[in-house]
């Protein structure tokens, strides 16, 4: 189990980033920032576990230094993408424009929310850092190749897309070349796999398997809520083609694109 005041301490320090984070919001009138705080909110979890228990198995030391590289890699990308953005998300736009209150309700309908999501999902984190007690194995050695993998897949696609936004005459098409050519959403995929990689090298010590709850919800939240769904009905508006481009092209899971 999680150490209760480990957990105590966690809720307290992310509680106050998310706080400090909206009140930023409010004279910037723009919360699209939290997306970037979204990896690295984990990277913190994984950091107060790390110094708050003081742990000498190697385990401990790899979840951290997984953790770590992933939420400085995807948080420095989704923030330099904020600085270029000349506006709120669109995401946001529409929250806002729906709640005449929105500046204060972002609080716990955004801030609130995300700083309770990382807090649950970072489950493993916490228990596979602070109760490194079990041998490394078979089923370290899954989870590492499982995250290298997704950390691979994420970044890739990351950079195609990034490379695809930069050059004006793509601007309204849709990228269906290299891993987009195989995915409609291939970074999600790969954040997917990597947190599954995640969880099997936490419960390697098998009293740490409830914090499967993580990489289900993080799956669900990407497939239902905040990520496939949400953004399919924003790029059938806005892309010309997608449609056809839809129905070649796997939505999640990589594979050859379908013939016409």
């Amino acid at each position: 189990m999680i150490p209760s005041d480990l957990l105590i301490l966690t809720t307290a320090i992310i509680a106050a980033c998310t706080f400090g984070l909206w009140l930023l919001s409010l004279p910037l009138k723009d919360v699209s920032f939290i997306d970037a705080f979204w990896p690295l909110g984990f990277g913190i979890v994984a950091w107060i576990s790390y110094v708050a228990t003081a742990p000498e198995h190697p385990r401990a030391l790899l979840v951290l230094a997984l953790t770590s590289l992933w939420a400085i890699r995807l948080g420095t990308y989704l923030w330099s993408r904020w600085l270029q953005e000349p506006q709120e998300d669109q995401r946001y736009q529409a929250m806002r424009a729906r709640r005449p209150g929105f500046a204060w309700q972002s609080l716990y309908v955004v801030f609130g929310l995300q700083g309770a999501l990382i807090l649950i999902i970072g489950l493993p984190l916490m228990a596979g850092i602070s109760n490194a007690a079990a041998p490394l194995g078979l089923l370290d050695a899954l989870g590492m190749t499982l995250f290298v993998l997704g950390f691979l897949m994420e970044a890739l696609a990351d950079a195609q897309l990034a490379a695809f936004k930069r050059n004006a005459a793509n601007e309204g098409k849709v990228l269906d070349t290299g891993l987009w050519a195989w995915s409609r959403h291939p970074n999600y995929f790969g954040n997917t796999v990597l947190w599954w990689g995640l969880f099997l090298i936490a419960v390697a010590d098998t009293q740490n398997w409830w914090t499967i709850i993580s990489p289900i919800l993080m799956t669900w939240l990407i497939l239902r809520v905040s990520g496939l769904s949400l953004l399919e009905r924003g790029l059938r508006k806005r892309r010309a083609g997608y449609d056809a481009y839809a129905a070649r092209t796997s939505a999640f899971i990589p594979h050859p694109p379908r013939r016409s």
